[in-house]
């Protein structure tokens, strides 16, 4: 007959503490991850408000497109109404 040998109730603890460790390690990896994501989503606020304040803005220039595309347009047809009556005063002066 043996006798069990000490070093598992040692063993047993050294688990635990190796166990606790972990732990408190995942705790402060948990606790970074917080304060990461905190500083994530005020970033995100930030934005989010600097947009709705550029937004206006953004309004402002996209109205002016519109604008600067109908002019183009009315342009084109000027351009294209202009040649017509050219080649028409033409064709009168060599009568």
């Amino acid at each position: 007959w043996r006798k069990p040998r000490r070093s598992f109730p040692k063993t047993t603890c050294e688990d635990y503490r190796l166990l606790e460790n972990m732990n408190k390690l995942t705790s402060l990896k948990y606790m970074e991850m917080k304060d990461i994501s905190i500083n994530i989503s005020r970033n995100l606020q930030d934005l989010n408000n600097k947009y709705a304040s550029l937004q206006p803005y953004l309004d402002q220039i996209n109205q002016i497109e519109e604008q600067v595309s109908s002019l183009e347009q009315a342009a084109y047809k000027l351009d294209a109404y202009s040649k017509k009556l050219e080649a028409r005063f033409k064709k009168l002066e060599k009568r």
